[in-house]
């Protein structure tokens, strides 16, 4: 799935490779990072074709297995094909400057570079007369034109160079008080508005506002803010847990209804009717259902159907470079492959692509929350999760919901509010933390409060909260510390600095980033940013990066589901939590199929 990339760093060594899909090889080519070889694509290539010719007959007859664990001979091939790559990628002599003598401005005298005032020199009059010109003709027309140009001008640079400086500036002065004389007449014959519209602005009266100021009037609460003073609100369990029929404690996988079936069933009952849909992915499949007997697949075959479906990707709000990038490793993975008679290119094309994009969205190392936290428990230690991202993505809402999911797991949360510069930052955290005490009570936990804020005000150095709510969190026993950060866009160096320094001085277990799906290219700017900015501004010699997603208002974009592409593509990191709604019930896990079964949907 990033066969788009033929190149691959480990440590001090970069590996550059092809595929050859005809006869299943890889060609690999080895060499130091820090060498500069331009020769090496040249050597791969050549190496690719001399070997594939070759022993072309024995892949046919032995197949691909059958000779490369046999013997076979390629040693001095190589070494001669490596020597031609070296001679034809020698640096060759940087050319020479040439010399003042040899410039053409040499060749100007000193005379023509004078021009006299007010007088256009002669050479760009002409370049801008010969411009566009392209035949014999309209060149011959414009030649008396130039003469005559040429004769005026100097006359009137003439009379210009009579006249004095005084003179000349009372002739402008005359010009410029009779053009503004004309505008002035113009303007006032203009006719005049009939009714000038009343000054000021009207105040809009709601129905269902409340005139009484005093209604609206928290000035003298005696709670100030705190969470003691203030009362346990009274409020609908079912509005804040969504659906009150699930399992409790059970993350449920995204579900995504594909119309694949029922669209198949339309076809079936109306053959003869036409496809309505023009431009989506169901009639890019329609157009090229060319049948390929048994032949190998080349890049022409299938440029048309990549250039449908990238634009199709690009469409599901998949990031423009990593619809590019995924198309291309489509093309390089079934270039040369054979195919069967009765199948269609659009159709390996989409398989591939399919098989690509749930290729991606698995991640390579699972993250298991729960396992996690009970390993730390065994331990004695809480588990520390930190989130971080760009401003009003939701980590705070998002932080909630994953409180409610481990409270009913069993596990004690403490929410440590390091977000100290937003307004309302921390009693929105601590709105959220009675409303979780409300729907799990101590009385139901043997007398435990599962949930508890930790929180110093705002102004506070973020890093310096986080230390003390890990050691609270420690001395407490509680078994899982969320840690919320202040929402920060990637181009701000110094608050880069100040979450870099967070999770450098904290050593958190996950550090998990909140994107939303609404986003496009910008998701790939966000994550890219951030991994820099976490690895450029930590003091560790290995710096602590991403560990996961949290994919939020995935309940907004319908199928437009390409944020989850770019996000996982571009970092190799799993989308852990998808975000599906506003209570606390509306938590998944990403399943793959589901989302490339929105993708690809027409």
């Amino acid at each position: 799935e990033r066969g788009g990339n033929n190149s691959f760093t480990h440590e001090a060594l970069t590996l550059k490779y092809k595929l050859d899909n005809q006869f299943e090889l890889v060609f690999v080519v080895g060499f130091q990072k820090i060498l500069t070889l331009t020769y090496v694509d040249k050597l791969i290539d050549d190496v690719h074709k001399e070997f594939r010719d070759k022993y072309r007959n024995e892949f046919q007859q032995k197949g691909t297995l059958g000779l490369l664990n046999g013997t076979f001979d390629f040693k001095d091939d190589f070494m001669r094909l490596l020597r031609e790559a070296e001679e034809s990628g020698k640096v060759r002599a940087p050319t020479v400057m040439k010399t003042f003598e040899q410039s053409l401005k040499s060749q100007k005298t000193v005379k023509c570079l004078i021009e006299s005032r007010g007088e256009k020199p002669k050479e760009k009059v002409k370049n801008k007369k010969n411009k566009g010109s392209k035949k014999e003709g309209t060149e011959a027309v414009a030649a008396p034109s130039k003469a005559s140009a040429g004769d005026k001008q100097p006359s009137a640079a003439g009379d210009r160079e009579e006249l004095t400086k005084d003179e000349i500036l009372q002739k402008n002065r005359e010009e410029f008080f009779k053009r503004h004389m004309k505008a002035g007449e113009k303007s006032s014959k203009s006719p005049k508005p009939e009714a000038q519209k009343e000054k000021g602005k009207k105040p809009r009266v709601w129905d269902l506002g409340n005139s009484n100021a005093k209604v609206l009037d928290y000035s003298n609460s005696a709670t100030n803010g705190s969470a003691e003073a203030c009362p346990v609100e009274e409020f609908d369990p079912d509005i804040a847990l969504g659906d009150r029929n699930r399992e409790p404690g059970r993350l449920y996988d995204l579900e995504y209804e594909s119309d694949d079936e029922t669209e198949e069933e339309k076809v079936i009952q109306n053959p003869s009717k036409p496809s309505a849909k023009k431009g989506g992915l169901g009639g890019m499949f329609g157009m090229l259902k060319g049948l390929v007997g048994s032949k190998s697949l080349t890049r022409e075959d299938m440029d048309p159907v990549l250039e449908k479906m990238k634009d199709h990707l690009i469409a599901k709000n998949v990031a423009a470079e990593i619809a590019v990038q995924l198309c291309e490793s489509v093309a390089k993975k079934l270039e040369g492959k054979v195919m069967g008679t009765f199948t269609t290119v659009t159709s390996t094309v989409k398989q591939a692509l399919q098989e690509a994009l749930v290729q991606i969205l698995q991640p390579q190392r699972r993250v298991d929350v729960l396992r996690d936290v009970m390993d730390a428990q065994r331990h004695r230690r809480p588990y520390v999760i930190t989130f971080c991202g760009v401003n009003g993505v939701g980590k705070s809402t998002n932080l909630a919901k994953i409180s409610f999911w481990l409270i009913e797991n069993g596990f004690s949360v403490l929410i440590a509010a390091c977000d100290t510069f937003r307004a309302g930052a921390v009693e929105q955290l601590r709105t959220h933390t009675r409303r979780l005490n409300a729907l799990h009570p101590p009385e139901s936990h043997g007398g435990r409060t599962m949930v508890q804020l930790y929180e110093k005000g705002y102004g506070k150095d973020a890093a310096g909260i986080a230390m003390e709510a890990i050691s609270y969190a420690r001395n407490q026993a509680f078994d899982v510390v969320l840690v919320d950060t202040a929402g920060r866009m990637q181009d701000n160096a110094p608050l880069m600095t100040a979450l870099a320094k967070l999770i450098a001085v904290n050593a958190p277990d996950l550090v998990l980033f909140v994107g939303e799906a609404l986003v496009g290219n910008e998701a790939v700017d966000q994550l890219v940013k951030f991994n820099k900015a976490l690895a450029d501004h930590s003091m560790a010699q290995t710096p602590r990066l991403i560990d996961g997603i949290v994919l939020t208002k995935f309940d907004t974009i319908d199928d437009k589901v390409g944020a989850a592409i770019s996000m996982t593509y571009i970092t190799s990191k799993p989308i852990v939590f998808v975000g599906t709604g506003q209570t606390y019930c509306d938590l998944r896990s990403l399943n793959a199929k589901a989302v490339v079964a929105a993708l690809m949907k027409a």
